[in-house]
């Protein structure tokens, strides 16, 4: 049995009811579908929600299993708000307000590449309807239907096509049960779905679909359940994938999973006896003062403090959120003019670097081609970062002192920050997922200075950065061979 067919069962077994005890002394789901009822009633009384239509009872026909004598079958629409985004179809823009459909959707994270721009006017207009918020989860409707996203959101944007799901009130549902019970029904949403070339399900199907909601304090439990044993079966797929079944693992895929592990510290084990990397970066604090108060660096403004909103993903307790100006010399790299370039310098461009590996494909010296405009110096062992279409990954580490183009920022790391560790960092689909959804422009996207500053990298303590390095090389080793 692989991960897949794992995970399908641990989430069978949670929606029937089977993977954690039930707790006699939670309060039973009727009365919390009671309590939901009152705040939807006060809701509609403020003209926050519109009243629903009266919908059938559930008879037993409908229900697919049974569930604990604590749990209640009941509709979606009679828990949480049911909505769907704009059927129509705006005035599309070359810059605006990106108007998101299925095809966004990925696993983690909403995908802004290729992504069409609507006005701030009807941008407006549509989220007066269809406003999505951090917690929602959005569904597709049409097409490729499901593919459910517990939404953390970094920037406006509105739906079109796909389906809205809204808590009450979040005192009321764990949204993240719902997720987790969309996730397991989407293949029978699948197969219940209408049309003939291309698949869809209504907003009246979703409205109407029946969830077995348990106790809320059960929810918890269940979700807490899930969350670990995920974790245990991503894990499992990674050894899996190397042994058995390794040759028939898309190699590309594979490493982009061996990365999203890695940087949630999913890969290697935390060791309680390593520096916390809350004092690591009390020491780069320091540094940098020394450095600001002996004028080699600019004394820089303070970056916001890092919001729950912010943070895309939970990591270890001895790991700590921060943002890159913090740990490196950002807006600090030396800008040089081309007569003072002197012609066996090397100049690298970002064609030069190849896209998704992190190698230096070409080097060519000064003497070799036509260099016209203002260049950053950089030196040995720093992250060369291209900013200029972000989703090409083009992110090196310099083996020698050289110049580059402006769209290359050059990151110098304080603390003995690991440089490959950073270097993974920004290759992997998360950074990728907030570098796209932050870029600015069409036809040739680029990440701004303001975003790259704010970026969040989550940084493990210094010997866990090794660990976590060493054994990505070592996988990494594999689907080399595989390729």
């Amino acid at each position: 049995m692989n991960a897949q067919q794992l995970k399908e069962s641990v989430l069978q077994y949670a929606m029937q009811g089977k993977l954690v005890p039930q707790d006699p002394n939670d309060e039973p789901a009727i009365d919390l579908i009671g309590r939901i009822q009152e705040e939807k009633e006060r809701l509609i009384k403020n003209k926050i929600i519109k009243k629903s239509k009266t919908l059938p009872m559930i008879n037993d026909d409908e229900k697919p299993f049974d569930i604990p004598p604590s749990w209640e079958w009941t509709r979606l629409t009679e828990v949480i708000d049911v909505r769907d985004g704009t059927h129509d179809t705006p005035r599309y823009v070359a810059e605006g307000i990106p108007l998101i459909t299925s095809k966004n959707l990925k696993k983690d994270y909403l995908d802004f590449d290729n992504v069409k721009y609507i006005t701030q006017e009807d941008a407006t207009k549509i989220n007066l309807r269809s406003g999505v918020d951090n917690g929602d989860i959005l569904f597709a409707m049409i097409g490729s239907i499901g593919n459910p996203l517990l939404v953390k959101k970094n920037r406006e944007f509105a739906i079109k096509n796909m389906a809205l799901f809204k808590p009450l009130n979040n005192s009321l549902i764990d949204m993240k049960y719902v997720y987790w019970f969309l996730e397991y029904e989407q293949h029978q949403m699948k197969r219940k779905s209408s049309g003939g070339v291309q698949s869809f399900v209504s907003l009246s199907f979703l409205r109407n679909y029946l969830i077995p909601l348990p106790p809320l304090s059960e929810q918890k439990r269940i979700v807490r359940k899930i969350e670990e044993l995920t974790l245990k079966l991503q894990n499992y797929n990674l050894l899996h994938e190397e042994s058995v079944n390794i040759k028939e693992v898309f190699p590309s895929k594979l490493e982009n999973s061996i990365l999203h592990y890695a940087i949630q510290g999913k890969l290697v084990e935390q060791d309680p006896n390593d520096e916390p990397a809350a004092e690591l970066i009390e020491r780069i604090r320091r540094e940098k003062e020394i450095l600001i108060k002996e004028k080699v660096l600019k004394k820089e403004k303070t970056l916001p403090p890092i919001t729950d909103e912010e943070v895309p993903f939970d990591i270890p307790e001895n790991w700590e959120w921060i943002r890159i100006k913090d740990i490196t010399n950002f807006g600090n790299a030396s800008t040089i003019t081309p007569e003072k370039i002197n012609a066996e310098d090397w100049v690298l461009d970002l064609e030069e670097i190849e896209k998704n590996t992190g190698r230096i494909i070409d080097k060519k010296l000064a003497k070799e081609k036509s260099v016209k405009s203002n260049k950053y110096r950089f030196s040995e062992n720093e992250v060369l970062y291209g900013k200029l279409r972000p989703y090409l990954n083009k992110v090196a580490i310099a083996p020698e002192d050289g110049y580059c183009t402006t769209e290359i920022i050059p990151l110098k790391l304080y603390g003995n920050v690991d440089v490959r560790y950073v270097q993974l960092v920004l290759m992997s689909p998360y950074f990728i997922g907030y570098a796209n959804s932050c870029s600015y422009g069409v036809k040739m996207p680029r990440l701004g200075t303001q975003q790259i500053a704010n970026a969040l990298i989550p940084l493990p303590p210094l010997k866990e950065q090794k660990r976590i390095v060493n054994r990505i090389e070592s996988l990494f080793c594999i689907t080399d061979k595989l390729k």
